[in-house]
């Protein structure tokens, strides 16, 4: 078994943790905020962009990268609307469309970084390794 192949559940339990943390983020009563307008915007972009980034290192066919988009997409208008329906957080819209644009700037970074990077950081996390 190649080290990349040994780090691939790591890899895929930091990416699921980012997911549950966005859950708790997205649902806990007082959030952590930055002082700036639209900062939650921001957070949302940011947020999301970074799952599908991950996702898409450790999934290089479109069609699964398509499923996670689609997957990822629905969970942020999910916490928009748990939020609703919880009554102590804020539904805005806007922050469905800020997690949206979060997934395909994720999926076009990763795209642009090519298929190779995971793969890359594998190959030196290996040579490190005794």
């Amino acid at each position: 078994m190649t080290s990349a192949w040994r780090l691939r559940p790591l890899a895929l339990a930091l990416g699921w943790t980012w997911a549950a943390a966005i859950v708790w983020l997205s649902l806990m009563p007082s959030p952590p905020t930055i002082e700036f307008e639209q900062a939650d915007k921001l957070g949302h972009l940011l947020a999301y962009g970074l799952l599908m980034f991950w996702f898409c290192q450790l999934y290089g066919a479109r069609r699964t990268r398509g499923a996670y988009a689609l997957g990822f997409a629905a969970l942020g208008v999910g916490m928009e609307l748990a939020q609703r329906a919880l009554g102590y957080r804020t539904y805005e819209p806007f922050d469905m469309a800020a997690n949206a644009l979060g997934v395909a700037l994720g999926w076009a970074a990763a795209l642009a970084a090519g298929q190779g990077l995971a793969k890359r950081l594998a190959l030196g996390v290996s040579r490190l390794q005794p």
